[in-house]
């Protein structure tokens, strides 16, 4: 197995508040991975606001930085603290997010800060529906009619296309926040506004 030496410090971004699709299965995994990366004698630093976690217990990480998990604090941590790598996939939905926006934003590069574990394309190709379903037919994976849209009207157009009953299912959202079934225009639209809040992107998909 090859080490990378170059990694000194790792930036880990942590799981925050509790939600759905982040707080306490992204709390232990996240502690989890502090650990493995303190024996291999690498430095740890973590950000995570919610100071009732395992993860910001003593003796898990190296230092703590209690702040959001958003791109501007973040890109202020690394800033300081020059971390080799990152890891993105320990802190829930957020910290995915925030990581995407770093990456996208050039900061990451600037930095020189490599994406440890995940890259940050394979969470793009998965947390975008209409890229996730995309990457689906790449692979002659069979999957559900279904259109990718960003707005209401677009919404109701779909679900015409491809007739009713439909789900409406939330990009960018593990805990599958404004997601749900709908057999008709008004149950959708109240659905797809719903979804909308938490997410850019709905995905409407013929229901079986």
């Amino acid at each position: 197995m090859n080490i990378d030496t170059s990694i000194k410090k790792v930036l880990l971004l942590g799981s925050g508040a509790l939600k759905i699709g982040e707080a306490g299965e992204f709390d232990y995994s996240g502690s989890q991975a502090l650990k493995a990366i303190k024996e291999e004698g690498i430095s740890t630093v973590l950000i995570n606001p919610n100071i009732a976690t395992v993860q910001t217990s003593d003796g898990f990480a190296d230092k703590i930085y209690f702040l959001p998990v958003t791109p501007e604090f973040v890109e202020k941590v690394i800033e300081k603290e020059r971390p080799d790598g990152i890891l993105l996939a320990f802190g829930g939905q957020t910290a995915l997010n925030c990581g995407v926006e770093l990456y996208l934003k050039g900061v990451l590069e600037k930095y020189n800060v490599k994406v440890l574990g995940t890259p940050v394309q394979a969470i793009m190709d998965t947390e975008d529906r209409e890229l996730f379903v995309k990457k689906l037919d790449e692979i002659d994976v069979k999957t559900i009619k279904s259109e990718a849209v960003e707005t209401i009207e677009d919404a109701k157009a779909a679900a015409e296309r491809l007739g009713y009953p439909v789900i409406v299912r939330a990009a960018y959202a593990l805990g599958g926040l404004g997601s749900g079934f709908c057999d008709n225009e008004s149950e959708l639209v109240a659905l797809t506004e719903k979804a909308l809040s938490f997410s850019p992107q709905v995905l409407v998909e013929k229901s079986f």
